[in-house]
């Protein structure tokens, strides 16, 4: 899952070098932290949340499909 968020938010931004995720194991459930550069945090997000929504839609179909639950959080 780390590296599927992790090519994606590497698409999306101008800095991709600058893109880091961060898996944490809270019980059952994973927890995917991506970290962007400052000017890079409205593409990852999108108008109204759209894209990070999207983001999260494609990694909850992937981990389900593995029998997991796994949370991405875009944080600063």
């Amino acid at each position: 899952m780390k590296e599927l968020v992790e090519v994606i938010a590497k698409a999306l931004v101008d800095d991709p070098d600058s893109v880091v995720v961060t898996e944490k194991a809270e019980g059952k459930t994973n927890v995917l932290e991506v970290h962007v550069a400052d000017g890079d945090m409205g593409k990852v997000i999108g108008k109204q949340g759209r894209i990070a929504k999207a983001i999260r839609s494609v990694v909850k179909a992937a981990a389900a499909k593995e029998d997991k639950k796994v949370i991405v959080d875009i944080v600063q």
